[in-house]
């Protein structure tokens, strides 16, 4: 005999959170191998671009994060090859040097004390969305982590190796978990890496489907108190770790030498 067929909406969504707190598995990975697990999940969802980008996040002490070698792309990144630079991007642990435009990291960290991980890419999507200047829409329930959360740079401040952008990216991601920037790319942030990676899958996924949906009419809007419920029920930790979790899965079939 059933027995929640009669129960409102709330009450399922409490129990349903509750179960999901009490049944879904953290994962053991150290911080250096998310990061690189992160870079080779990335890598294998169209957010290669040669060696643009840039993954970091908070290292052990204040104003310090680990951040991938410039030269390397984002298939080569291990747990052990990563650098650990401080604000300034002096290398404290590693070899190599980071990439300049990792500057506006420090910027973000010091506006966002809530943010442990950036994920700054160049996806093709994302990138072809860029180009026309207009606003990611979110339109679609599995985008909805994003609705009301993704800021939009209009103004290209050019290439962001210089404090003039750091601040003008900070001041606009403003209390945003992702920013859209006009003829570059995008930024995630997360509180945690497997949610900054979630994040940054979403958005290319998001602006795939938004020119997809442009070429075929006008898109739709979704109802705001709609929109509200399902990015609170879908962006929370647990889930965001659940799905990273499952990426990691998928990518280490073929690349668990990132781990190493």
């Amino acid at each position: 005999m059933a027995k929640t067929l009669a129960l409102p909406k709330e009450q399922l969504v409490k129990q349903a959170l509750t179960q999901m707190q009490n049944t879904l598995a953290d994962n053991t990975w150290t911080d250096r191998q998310k990061l690189a697990l992160t870079c080779r999940i990335l890598f294998e969802n169209g957010h290669d671009s040669g060696l643009a980008g840039q993954i970091t996040a908070r290292g052990p002490q204040p104003g310090t994060y680990y951040t991938q070698q410039l030269g390397l792309g984002f298939d080569e990144i291990t747990a052990s090859n990563l650098l650990l630079v401080n604000e300034d991007l002096d290398v404290l642990a590693g070899h190599g040097m980071p990439n300049p435009a990792n500057r506006f990291h420090s910027w973000v960290y010091r506006a966002r004390p809530d943010v442990n991980c950036i994920i700054h890419t160049h996806p093709t999507h994302v990138a072809a969305l860029s180009m026309l200047e207009v606003p990611l829409q979110i339109s679609h329930m599995d985008l909805c982590p994003l609705y009301d959360d993704c800021a939009f740079l209009e103004g290209w401040p050019g290439v962001p190796v210089g404090n003039e952008e750091g601040g003008l990216i900070a001041g606009a991601l403003g209390d945003k978990r992702a920013i859209l920037l006009s003829h570059h790319g995008q930024l995630s942030t997360g509180g945690t890496i497997e949610e900054a990676c979630v994040i940054a899958q979403l958005i290319e996924r998001a602006a795939r489907l938004q020119l997809l949906a442009m070429s075929a009419g006008t898109i739709k809007p979704i109802i705001p108190e709609l929109g509200r419920e399902a990015h609170d029920w879908i962006a929370r930790p647990k889930r965001h770790a659940a799905a990273f979790n499952y990426y990691a899965r998928q990518n280490l079939r073929q690349h668990a030498d990132c781990l190493n």
